[in-house]
C-alpha cells in the first residue's frame, strides 16, 4: 500500500442483513488494498463475527482517530461508531437497533468526508423499514447524504460500466427525477426544474469520467410519450420544455422518448445517460441488464459515495453465501471517481484542500 491510495470509508449498513459479510470479504481481499486504504465504519465485534465466517485469522485493528490509518499496512481497520446495542441484533429481521446503527455509521462517514479525513464512502445496504422503526424519517441513503451535505440538487444514479452489457464507451448511467415516493405522487413531482436539474447532473457526471460530448436521453412518463396528449400531458407541459431548456445551454439531450425504446437504444450505445421519471422506470430496466454489476452513485454531493445496487438480503443474511461482486464494483467506481476529483485527499502533503 501507499500513502497515495485513497482512504475509503466502508459503512456497515444494516447489521441484520448481508452488509457486514460483504465488508468482511472486501477488506480481507488483497485486491482491495491495492486500490485503496479501506476502513470499516461500524462495530468491531460485528465485523469480527463476519470475518470469522471466512476463516480469517488476522485481528481487527480498531482506530479511534482516522489519523491512525497507515499507508504501509494491510491491517483490517475498523473505526468504532454507532450504538453498542447493534451487537444484539438477530440476523434477517427488521430491528430498530439496526436502523439506528446504519444511520449512525453513515453520518459518521459523512462527517469524516466533509472534514477531509477520508476520500470517499462505499455504503453497504440499509433497510428503510428498520430506519423508520428507529424513528429516523428518511427514505434511504440518498436523502440522508443530501441533507447532511447541505445540497438540494441531487440524484440517485445507477451506473453500468462499459462492456458486454452496454456498448457505449463510457458505460450507461440512469438518474431519476423522483425516487423513494409513491407512484401516485410522481406526476406532481416531475416539474420542469427537477428534470433540468437531473439532466445537468447527468451531463456533469459523464464529463467527469472523461466523456467529452455525452448524449442523454430523457424518458417519457406516459405510454407512447403521451400520444400527443391522449394518455397524459406531462410530456408537453414539463418534460419537453426541460429538454429544450437544457439544449439551449449546450447539453446534448433528447426526449421525451418512450421508456421501452429508450433503454434499448441506450444499451446499444446511442445514449450515455438516461433520465428516468421515477424509481422503477429506471431501476427495472438497468437491473435486468446487469444486476450484479450496477453501481449506485449519488450525484450532486461534494463527496464521493457509491454502493451496490441490491438490498439487505435478509433471506440469506449471516449464512456465509452473500455475493460481494456488487460492493467490489462499487469500490472500484468510488476509486475511479476520486481519481477524477480535484479535491481528493491523496496523502496529507499532496493536497491542501
Amino acid at each position: 500500500m501507499s500513502d497515495t491510495l485513497p482512504i475509503i470509508a466502508l459503512t456497515m449498513g444494516d447489521v441484520a442483513g448481508i452488509g457486514p459479510e460483504l465488508l468482511a470479504e472486501l477488506i480481507r481481499t488483497p485486491e482491495t488494498h491495492e486500490q485503496c486504504r479501506p476502513v470499516v465504519f461500524g462495530h468491531p465485534q460485528i465485523l469480527e463475527r463476519a470475518l470469522s465466517q471466512h476463516g480469517e485469522t488476522r485481528s481487527i485493528k480498531t482506530i479511534n482517530s482516522l489519523d491512525q490509518i497507515s499507508g504501509t499496512t494491510e491491517s483490517l481497520l475498523c473505526f468504532p461508531c454507532g450504538p453498542e446495542e447493534a451487537v444484539e441484533v438477530p440476523p434477517g429481521k427488521i430491528d430498530p437497533r439496526a436502523g439506528q446503527a446504519a444511520h449512525d455509521y453513515l453520518v459518521a462517514a459523512i462527517d469524516a468526508a466533509q472534514a477531509g479525513h477520508i476520500d470517499g464512502i462505499v455504503t453497504a445496504p440499509l433497510n428503510k423499514a428498520a430506519l423508520h422503526a428507529a424513528g429516523i424519517d428518511y427514505p434511504g441513503h440518498t436523502e440522508i447524504l443530501a441533507e447532511h451535505c447541505g445540497v438540494a440538487d441531487f440524484a440517485m444514479m445507477l451506473y453500468l460500466p462499459p462492456g458486454n452489457l452496454v456498448k457505449g464507451q463510457y458505460g450507461l448511467g440512469v438518474a431519476h427525477v423522483t425516487l423513494h415516493t409513491s407512484i401516485k405522487s410522481v406526476p406532481e413531482l416531475i416539474t420542469r426544474k427537477a428534470i433540468e436539474e437531473k439532466i445537468g447532473l447527468m451531463d456533469e457526471f459523464l464529463k467527469r469520467i472523461g466523456h467529452p460530448e455525452p448524449a442523454i436521453g430523457v424518458a417519457a412518463l406516459n405510454p407512447h410519450a403521451g400520444e400527443a396528449g391522449l394518455f397524459g400531458d406531462e410530456e408537453q407541459t414539463n418534460i419537453t420544455p426541460a429538454v429544450l431548456a437544457s439544449q439551449e445551454v449546450g447539453v446534448d439531450v433528447h426526449g421525451p422518448i418512450p421508456a421501452d425504446a429508450l433503454m434499448r437504444l441506450a444499451a446499444a450505445g446511442k445514449y450515455d445517460g438516461v433520465v428516468a421519471m421515477y424509481h422503477d422506470q429506471g431501476h427495472i430496466a438497468l437491473k435486468l441488464l446487469g444486476y450484479d454489476q450496477a453501481v449506485n452513485i449519488t450525484l450532486g454531493l461534494p463527496i464521493v459515495r457509491t454502493s451496490p445496487s441490491h438490498g439487505t438480503a435478509y433471506d440469506i443474511a449471516w449464512q456465509g453465501c452473500a455475493d460481494a461482486s456488487g460492493i467490489r464494483s462499487a469500490l472500484k467506481m468510488a476509486c475511479r471517481l476520486i481519481s477524477h476529483s480535484s479535491c481528493s485527499h491523496l496523502g496529507s502533503d499532496t493536497n491542501d484542500d
